[in-house]
């Protein structure tokens, strides 16, 4: 690394000069695309906002190695680096070079790393949305060709390494998945001599309480714990036993809690393929609970039902009831009319033991896979980081 910061040293001995991006790239917003006519089995994603692909489609509008960042929502400002052809939905940008002086890798990792500034820039309440105008405000670094083609090969070296882990990583997310499935589909197995199975809804073996509204805001560093349907996605797993956000006591006496073996399920989000996840409370304390998650009470093993809002046989069932729109969301009574397979508990406890030795594999922070990914990402991070940032050139 040294020897490349002296080579570029050396081909730019009095600095780099910054340009407005806006003066360099094409930055443009996508096609809208109607969720009715994606397709599971079509060729080509469908790319509408938000971090991964929203579904597919047969058609595209936009080649591969193309650049996009999300425009509106919670994930506003993310970059994508989309390496296969695809379909660019009304929720994101698409960039793209138009000087010859400027290579397309380059400024996706350029864009990745002023990712966060991207993200802090966004406005508006409720949905958050970014404007093309921020983006195209930001000042690159614009060095010889030469230089940017050798960072772009460091950076991409690890970018592939973390790749192949992530691949290995989703390799074992499939094999969790696929005997969380088959567990919890009780039709399919023959369960020899174990106890009745019966088929209800959730509405019949529990109570939904919705929480109340409190806003990022009114987050706090220390205070009452509180459970924010965001975190749901990006924090929370399965389960938990204490919350990573907390607020003013004060605010807390005005809210809705849940108590220990509960399960927070989340209510609203970016699509509909996650809504109805759930996490199951087995803390001491009682939560302050977001108005976009709904609080379910209940007498059986709460992480068993947390694995099985999780199952495609569940999310299958639910789609229905989801109202599509910015922000998609589904009511108490709908996921309510979900329904799950209830035996003695004895089984519920021992089908969470198999489900949660595959799903330590690739959750856990402290070991394994993730681990790993997560080391690299911070070294790429590192890197990305030193290597684009230069001295600026003296304007005469």
């Amino acid at each position: 690394m040294s020897e490349l910061l002296s080579y570029i040293d050396s081909l730019c001995p009095n600095g780099i000069e910054f340009k407005q991006l806006g003066d360099y790239i094409s930055i443009y917003t996508g096609t809208q695309f109607n969720k009715r006519d994606m397709d599971e089995e079509g060729e080509y994603p469908v790319l509408n906002g938000g971090i991964g692909f929203s579904g597919y489609t047969d058609n595209y509008n936009e080649e591969a190695n193309t650049i996009a960042i999300s425009q509106g929502g919670a994930s506003a400002g993310y970059v994508n680096w989309v390496d296969r052809r695809f379909w660019a939905g009304a929720h994101c940008f698409v960039v793209k070079p138009i000087s010859n002086t400027l290579d397309n890798r380059y400024l996706f990792h350029f864009l990745k790393n002023m990712e966060k500034r991207i993200m802090s820039s966004k406005h508006g309440a409720g949905i958050p949305g970014l404007n093309r105008s921020k983006v195209q405000a930001l000042e690159i670094p614009v060095p010889p060709l030469e230089v940017q083609r050798k960072i772009v090969e460091v950076l991409d070296n690890f970018s592939e390494l973390t790749a192949e882990l992530t691949a290995e990583l989703t390799a074992r997310q499939k094999q969790y998945e696929y005997y969380r499935d088959n567990l919890l589909n009780f039709n399919n197995l023959n369960r020899g001599g174990q106890s009745e199975v019966k088929w209800l809804a959730l509405s019949e073996i529990g109570t939904f309480t919705r929480g109340r509204r409190f806003v990022r805001n009114d987050v706090v560093e220390e205070g009452y714990p509180c459970i924010h349907y965001g975190d749901m996605y990006t924090y929370y797993g399965l389960s938990a036993t204490e919350t990573k956000t907390f607020i003013n006591e004060d605010l807390a006496s005005k809210l809705r809690f849940a108590h220990k073996n509960d399960v927070v399920i989340v209510g609203a989000g970016e699509n509909d393929e996650d809504i109805g996840i759930g996490l199951a409370w087995l803390g001491d304390s009682s939560p302050a609970v977001h108005d976009a998650c709904y609080i379910f009470h209940h007498k059986q093993n709460p992480k068993y039902i947390s694995h099985y809002l999780r199952t495609h046989s569940y999310h299958q069932q639910i789609k229905k009831y989801v109202s599509s729109g910015k922000i998609c969301s589904i009511s108490a009574e709908g996921v309510g009319k979900a329904i799950i397979p209830i035996p003695s508990l004895e089984e519920q406890a021992r089908i969470v033991d198999i489900l949660d030795k595959f799903e330590s594999l690739t959750t856990n922070l402290t070991e394994g896979l993730p681990a790993e990914i997560k080391a690299r990402q911070q070294q790429y991070e590192y890197y990305r980081d030193k290597l684009l940032t230069f001295k600026r050139k003296a304007v005469a």
